[in-house]
């Protein structure tokens, strides 16, 4: 194996290099507490993350950064700033359009119809893994165009949490470019949007609904305390997650999701071999999974 006090050099020169025992060290270390987990054949690009942390600290070996994330005082904040480093996700608003018509033509009624019978006019909607914030922006303006129709007279809000400190003090400042706003139509723009420079902030009405935070999904302490949610979208984020840190999620997500509720997934993503307790719900151009069977007839138009 590498000497442990080689010098860190660049993610194509170590390509070819038997790991580092300090970088499988991490990368237990990593996965041991965030679930996050890099096969060996993706080790380059954890390395490549690594380098830039210890270009920050001055360090020159892996021995070294690893010291510093398990003995070290300020141990816990190194680990968060390298969680910054190797979760950082692009998105857009409007990103899913299915899930969206989904949520409005189909999901929404079915609540409203279910907590309306208790006169419990309030949504809670968690956004678990929302990047930068374009996600949980996206909902709350969603939402608050079907207030002025079939939401009439109710409240919601909207839990946005995300591992990334860096990505939740972005969704904190609401500021965005061009290429995130791509799929915003005009009429929404003017309307839910403030130009700033060159960039779209998002207007404070839009923001109010929405409380972000960072939150390790397998912190289960903190996850038992996110009850009582209508819907929960957790979109490509437990792609970087082994089967047994999926379960150990989904599991939370069943238990947090009320009887009436729905739990979207990325497009491509499925929860076959991974949890038997949701049933699959189809919708046009779009599938979800909900706590109780659906009718068949529940699909978007």
């Amino acid at each position: 194996m590498t000497n442990p006090s080689v010098v860190v050099g660049s993610a194509g020169q170590q390509a070819n290099r038997p790991s580092d025992p300090y970088l499988v060290k991490i990368r237990d270390l990593i996965y041991q507490l965030a679930g996050i987990f890099q096969p060996d054949n993706k080790l380059y690009f954890l390395e490549d993350r690594i380098a830039r942390r210890l270009k920050a600290l001055n360090l020159h070996t892996l021995r070294e950064y690893y010291d510093c994330l398990t003995l070290k005082g300020d141990r816990e904040a190194e680990l968060r700033n390298l969680l910054n480093e190797i979760t950082v996700g692009e998105t857009c608003f409007f990103r899913n359009n299915f899930q969206i018509d989904a949520l409005r033509k189909v999901v929404l009624p079915e609540i409203v119809e279910v907590k309306g019978k208790l006169n419990f006019r309030k949504l809670r909607i968690w956004s678990a893994g929302c990047s930068t914030g374009e996600e949980p922006h996206t909902l709350s303006i969603v939402l608050m165009e079907e207030q002025m129709g079939q939401l009439k007279g109710w409240s919601f809000e909207i839990v946005a949490t995300d591992l990334n400190e860096r990505s939740v003090a972005k969704c904190k400042e609401g500021i965005y470019g061009d290429y995130a706003m791509r799929n915003v139509a005009p009429a929404l723009r003017e309307k839910y949007f403030q130009k700033q420079g060159e960039q779209f902030r998002v207007r404070d009405e839009v923001r109010a609904s929405i409380n972000f935070s960072r939150l390790n999904l397998l912190d289960d302490s903190k996850m038992l305390f996110m009850k009582g949610m209508d819907v929960i979208f957790c979109a490509n984020v437990l792609i970087y997650f082994d089967l047994a840190s999926k379960r150990r999620v989904i599991q939370h997500f069943f238990n947090n999701l009320l009887p009436s509720g729905y739990f979207f997934l990325g497009h491509s993503e499925s929860l076959f071999s991974v949890n038997d307790q949701f049933h699959l719900v189809h919708f046009a151009g779009a599938t979800a999974y909900s706590k109780t069977p659906r009718k068949p007839a529940g699909v978007a138009k």
